[in-house]
Formats: structure tokens, sequence, C-alpha cells
């Protein structure tokens, strides 16, 4: 049994960490923090925990006792991380951070897309991109963790076989996304309302998305050549879930597609296959840490079409966090992880 802080506990991923790991048999929670919620039961600010976590208070963050943990996630806005993560891996603590803080591997490129300086950039070298389908043997060995994006998992995966395989022109792909309400975070936001997002649907960040950056850097280590992406997010009048609709052109005869992306996923336990033809469902991994992808070729043509769905909350944040907490302690990976979607 291992101990782990949550650091920004109050969030959708902070509570959704606390949802996972309340079926994890080898993980206590022993500590959550909130600056604005300290003193506060976790159960009495989520009433869907009682019975789970009823002794669990929030607190004020404390080093000391972030640094008696086995190990700690951050579910924090970007930038906060920075403050805390060198202390708490001197301290001897595994950190397994949501946020943005270490995905990136050139701060400069960081503070550009963040607007402000990255406050540890000693720590970038050390920092493993926890993709596990890409760095599993790496992840076993590390002590710091950037847990990729909701958008740039979705699409890594889909375009994973492709790239390896050097089947498609780097140059020109597209990746159209589309994301639950979730994703923009729990904080107040108008656009986030009801009557604003219900029964509508709208593109953002087509001139150039946070993500845009993290998506190219793990396309790049897919395969040797430049990668050319335009990358357009959706807003979806829907809570969770991504689904990714990615395009490439096929620079060689591919053979059998369907065959080229089993064969890839055959031993990864959270990547789905669906059969050929398939039209994969956002509401079919909803709750669930699965990656459920679906490989078409319009026509018999030169263009190569795969759908991608994740739960943003699950395989695109905690669950994907939980994933790699279990291969850094030697835990079988998807241990805590095998609830089914929710249906309806």
């Amino acid at each position: 049994m291992i101990k782990v802080g949550i650091v920004g506990g109050t969030g959708y991923t902070g509570v959704e960490l606390l949802r996972l790991l309340a079926q994890h048999p080898q993980v206590s929670v022993e500590a959550i923090t909130s600056r604005s919620e300290a003193g506060v039961k976790v159960s009495d600010m989520y009433p869907n925990l009682r019975g789970h976590y009823d002794a669990l208070t929030f607190s004020e963050p404390d080093a000391k006792v972030l640094g008696a943990m086995d190990a700690v996630f951050f579910a924090t806005p970007h930038g906060v991380a920075h403050a805390l993560a060198g202390e708490l891996l001197d301290n001897g603590t595994r950190v397994i951070d949501l946020s943005a803080d270490f995905r990136l591997r050139d701060a400069n490129e960081w503070s550009q897309w963040y607007d402000q300086p990255h406050g540890a950039p000693e720590l970038l070298n050390e920092a493993v991109y926890g993709l596990p389908e890409m760095h599993r043997e790496q992840i076993k060995k590390a002590r710091l963790i950037a847990v990729p994006g909701c958008y740039p998992t979705a699409v890594q995966l889909g375009y994973l076989p492709l790239l390896e395989a050097g089947l498609i022109d780097t140059g020109q792909l597209i990746a159209d996304c589309k994301s639950g309400v979730t994703g923009a975070g729990r904080g107040a936001k108008v656009a986030s309302l009801l009557a604003e997002a219900s029964e509508s649907m709208k593109a953002y960040g087509a001139s150039g998305h946070r993500h845009l950056p993290e998506i190219r850097q793990g396309l790049s280590d897919m395969q040797p050549n430049s990668v050319g992406l335009t990358f357009v997010p959706h807003l979806t009048p829907m809570i969770r879930g991504i689904h990714a609709t990615l395009y490439g052109t096929l620079t060689a005869e591919p053979g059998d597609l369907q065959a080229l992306f089993e064969q890839r996923y055959v031993n990864e336990p959270f990547v789905d296959v669906m059969p050929a033809g398939s039209h994969p469902e956002t509401r079919s991994v909803k709750g669930n840490n699965t990656c459920r992808i679906a490989v078409h070729r319009p026509g018999n043509g030169n263009t190569v079409v795969v759908l991608s769905v994740i739960d943003n909350l699950v395989k695109g944040a905690s669950g994907q966090a939980i994933q790699n907490l279990n291969l850094m302690f030697g835990f079988e990976e998807n241990m805590g992880l095998n609830a089914p979607a929710l249906m309806p």
C-alpha cells in the first residue's frame, strides 16, 4: 500500500482522481489540498464520495506533509507545480503532474504558450511524458511524470501506427477535434454556462491552441520528419468526451490498415481498435480509461481517416495519471481502472 497526496483537489481532475483511487487496492489518499476550501470535508463538497473519504479534509499545501507521501498528483492550474515539484522530488516523493508544466521540453516555447516564465526549467530534462503506449519503460523508472493533455492523447494515439509505419505525409496532418465542456475546467466561465454551451457548437483556438506544440512534439517523436499539423478544437454541448477525427494523406500503398492498427495495439490494455467500418462514440468511453479507435480509407483512395475517442477526464487526465502511477510502482497497469464505461 502506498500513500499519495493530491494538490488541487477541487477541480474536475481532482475529484476524478478521488473517484478512481477509491477503487484502487494499493493506494491510500492521505492528503488533499485546496487553499480556498481548507477545513472542508471532501465528502461534504462531493457527496458522491460519501462512504469513501469521510475522514479526509482539504488542507493548505504543506511541503512537509506532501513530502512524506510516496507520490503526489498535481491537479492544478499551469505554473503551480513548478514551485513544489523540485522540493518533493528531493524528499524522494514521485510527482505526477496533470497540468502542462512539464509537457514541453523547451522552456522558452512553454513560456510563449502559457504567458509566464517557466518556473522549473532544470526539471524538464528529467520529466517523462506519460503516454504509456509510447514511453512505458521510461515511465517505470521516472520520478517526474508529465501527464499528456486530453486532445494530445486522442490525437497521438490515433496517428501513432501510421507515423511509425511511415505511411502518411507528415507535412499535411489535420486534427479536427471536439471536447465536452469539462475540458475548460470547473471554474466559473460564461462560455461554459448551460444557456451558452447547450444547443450549440463552436470552434476555438483555430489560429493556435496551447495543445498544438505538445501534439507536434509527440508526433515528431514517432518519426524522423518534421510535422505540419492543422489542429482545430471545438466545444460541443456534452459534459465529458473527446472526439478526434484525424486525416492523413497516404504516401505508399498501406496494405491492411485495420491489421496495422490491431497489431500495434494488441498488447495495449487501454486502446481498443474497433472492427472495420466502426464509428466509435464518446459515450462508449464515459468514465473509462479506454481510447477507442477506428480507421477508414474512404473510397480506397489516398486519404486515411482515423476516429479516436476518449473521456477527457479519464484517459485524457486522471485515469492516465493513475495508469502512470501503476507503472511507476510496479502494480498491474490496469489496477483500479477496470470499471466499464457508463451507459447511457
